[in-house]
């Protein structure tokens, strides 16, 4: 029994909380503990529930487009210790062939129990907002050549990011629907007007909101403002300093609301790791005093965030409330991951995903499946 935290529930804040562990799972604790119980007086810090990253690369120096299995759980393992109890495994432009049979590779993981499940950022972006991807692998999102990638990953893949101006994008999306996957808007050229046409086609995501796409215009709104004020978008926001200004992220906060808002790392080998050079699919990354870019050409090409940062940055910089972050950085992503039934808030019955804060919301303690990941 975690006992005397500030404990987020899904209905708010209870102070001098407890949280029971049974096993793997959470248990009602509102009869207490039974006897011999182990108890931990938390006093004076937060428990909130175990974060869930939909959009990561890599991290501890692994790439997940191009690594090892083991290098994989290397870098699973590398967030895990910073908060992160569930990750979907995201990969970039790569050639088509090994771009399936990377999704065969982390679909053995997904099986395992150790991701959440894939998600393909390229090839089918536009080359005017491709970032760090090689433009000579892009393609347009052909539907056929969609059902390829996603046939690949078995029944694991979650999302694919697509510039769904381009030929074929429309009804790519309305395929990913029809199966089942998140349709994510990204890495786009499109305008309002096309923007909008995707969402209605079952496009639910805005990959990296802000970033690689054009930007809010008072003449032109482009991409940006039709996703903040759909109700049926949430939109992913990288909080680490870099990829978007405080204000941004209030606008981001303020239109889209707390319940349409998802924190992400878009993290890639260095997260957790340190300085120095990287690939990054084919292109060569070099990351200086936490920020990666690509050698050539300067791009940023994903960032070094861990969730934890992430987390904290956002109620002692951004001064958001604690609820709305918690559901940010778990619950939104948990639901529509469609895992919110095991995972994202603390509720009898869900895994025993939990991370341990200080009162300046430092990592403490990180439990996945009541298992002690970081030892508070």
């Amino acid at each position: 029994m975690l006992s005397g935290a500030r404990v987020v529930l899904p209905t708010g804040i209870a102070d001098g909380g407890r949280v029971v562990v049974e096993g793997s799972r959470i248990a009602d604790g509102a009869a207490g503990a039974a006897e011999g119980t182990q108890v931990i007086d938390l006093t004076g810090h937060w428990v909130v529930p175990g974060f869930v990253d939909m959009h990561n690369h890599g991290g501890g120096g692994a790439s997940f487009t191009s690594g090892t299995a083991d290098e994989i759980l290397h870098g699973i393992h590398t967030h895990r210790r910073h908060g992160t109890t569930t990750l979907v495994a995201s990969t970039v432009t790569v050639e088509m062939d090994f771009l399936a049979q990377r999704a065969g590779l982390l679909s053995e993981l997904a099986e395992q129990g150790e991701i959440a499940g894939v998600h393909f950022e390229g090839p089918f972006i536009s080359p005017c907002r491709k970032g760090a991807h090689s433009e000579s692998l892009l393609r347009h999102p052909d539907p056929a050549e969609v059902r390829k990638v996603i046939d690949a990953a078995r029944g694991h893949a979650r999302m694919v990011t697509l510039a769904t101006e381009l030929p074929g994008g429309i009804d790519s999306v309305r395929l990913l629907a029809e199966h089942g996957v998140i349709a994510a808007i990204g890495h786009t050229d499109a305008t309002y007007e096309q923007t909008a046409e995707a969402i209605d086609a079952g496009a639910t995501v805005a990959t990296h909101l802000f970033n690689a796409m054009p930007q809010l215009g008072h003449r032109e709104p482009g991409p940006v403002a039709a996703l903040l004020e759909d109700e049926r978008v949430t939109v992913e926001l990288i909080n680490d300093g870099v990829h978007l200004h405080p204000a941004s992220l209030e606008l981001a906060f303020r239109h889209a609301g707390g319940s349409r808002v998802a924190f992400i790392t878009d993290a890639m080998d260095a997260a957790g790791f340190g300085d120095g050079r990287y690939r990054l699919g084919p292109l060569e990354v070099e990351v200086s005093a936490g920020v990666a870019r690509l050698v050539e050409g300067g791009s940023i090409a994903g960032s070094t965030l861990t969730l934890d940062r992430a987390f904290q940055r956002a109620v002692t910089v951004d001064r958001l409330p604690v609820e709305d972050v918690v559901a940010a950085i778990s619950a939104n992503p948990a639901r529509l991951l469609g895992v919110y039934d095991r995972v994202g808030s603390l509720e009898p019955g869900k895994d025993a995903d939990l991370v341990v804060l200080d009162a300046e919301f430092g990592l403490k303690g990180v439990m996945r499946r009541g298992e002690w990941v970081v030892a508070p």
